[in-house]
């Protein structure tokens, strides 16, 4: 459910983007509705509207959910007012680079690693499978941001298609190849926990 919610925004900018643009009369004003710019300011906009309403109901917002927030009002802002898609499409990349950045740091800073946070209350693994996990979630977002540059400044007339479905294909199938690699080890005992000798 949540990662449906979070995909509303992203969903609203893609049905907007795709629509030809029409000049609409919303009172009294005229508003060209279609195309990128459109699109930007819708996903601002809703991103607002989603985020503020998981803030208002559940009092917080987690720091990833802060961070494709902030990241959506920084890049948003600077393509409508600078009428240049370069900006947004530089989101995409940036916000993958952070959060790989995020999950290198944790081998470095803090006591348990990134991926051990997120998922340590539902699953004890040992520390070599937490740590080969937290690479592997590096890896998947270093190659994200790379694919999403790629697209965006190579293929222009698909990086939004892309953008919105290749991106959550990509995800898709690491998650289904994590929990393939999980169920491999989801009998191994923690190496904290003794064994017993029979």
């Amino acid at each position: 459910m949540k990662q449906f919610i979070d995909f509303i925004p992203l969903l609203l900018f893609f049905i907007v983007y795709k629509l030809d643009p029409r000049v609409i009369d919303l009172a009294g004003h005229e508003l060209t509705v279609g195309g990128i710019y459109s699109a930007t300011a819708v996903l601002i906009i809703s991103s607002v509207v989603v985020y503020g309403a998981i803030f208002i109901s559940q009092r917080k917002l987690e720091k990833s959910q802060w961070l494709t927030l902030v990241a959506c009002l920084v890049f948003g802002s600077l393509t409508l007012a600078f009428h240049s898609e370069t900006f947004l499409k530089w989101k995409a990349p940036v916000v993958n680079w952070l959060f790989a950045l995020a999950f290198i740091g944790s081998h470095f800073i803090g006591d348990r690693l990134l991926i051990k946070r997120i998922m340590g209350h539902a699953l004890t693994l040992p520390e070599p499978v937490w740590t080969r996990l937290n690479v592997a979630w590096i890896v998947f977002f270093l190659f994200c941001g790379a694919a999403n540059l790629f697209v965006a400044f190579t293929f222009q007339s698909y990086w939004v298609d892309f953008k919105v479905f290749g991106s959550l294909g990509m995800t898709v199938l690491f998650l289904i190849g994590q929990g393939i690699y999980l169920s491999r080890h989801l009998h191994d005992t923690d190496p904290t926990t003794p064994k017993t000798e029979d």
